[in-house]
Order: C-alpha cells, then structure tokens, then sequence
C-alpha cells in the first residue's frame, strides 16, 4: 500500500471528508494533525505552496486539498495514482 500522508486539524470538516473518502477505499494514510504545532503547520506550507488543510500526499505526489482528492476520485486518477505508488514500492 502507498505511504498516503495528510496534514490536517481536528476542527476541519474538510479533513473529516477527505479521511472519510480515504477510509471507505480502504486506504491507510499517515496523519500530521497541525493544531497547536506551528512547526508541522510550517513543514506542511514548505511542501505544499499552501496554507490550508487538509494538504494529502500519496506517495511523493502531492494530491492536494480535499476538493482536488475528490475530483481525482472522481475523474478516476486518484486509483492510478494509489496503484502506481503501490507498483513502485
């Protein structure tokens, strides 16, 4: 399975939605919760160019926000993605 990492809080309904999709396929994810923890919040900016959570990584592809997981979910690139990541292993 592909290392799929989220930097995310635990007041965030976008985080919620973006487990959730990752938990219904089955996929295991590593978790960096941001809340209270400016030098997580500041790793997360440094990779991504960005400020908000949730911020979701399969592998060394940054994903993005919980919108661009659900649009590559449905426009079906996010299993290749989980399937390459996993073929590379």
């Amino acid at each position: 399975m592909p290392d799929v990492l989220i930097y995310s809080s635990n007041f965030c309904g976008f985080c919620r939605r973006a487990k959730a999709l990752l938990e219904q396929k089955g996929v295991a994810y590593r978790e960096i919760c941001v809340d209270g923890d400016p030098q997580s919040r500041q790793e997360m900016m440094a990779r991504s160019g960005r400020h908000t959570v949730p911020q979701i990584w399969v592998g060394e592809t940054h994903v993005g926000g919980c919108d661009d997981l659900f649009a590559a979910e449905f426009g079906g690139e996010l299993d290749v993605l989980l399937q390459a990541e996993a073929s590379a292993e």
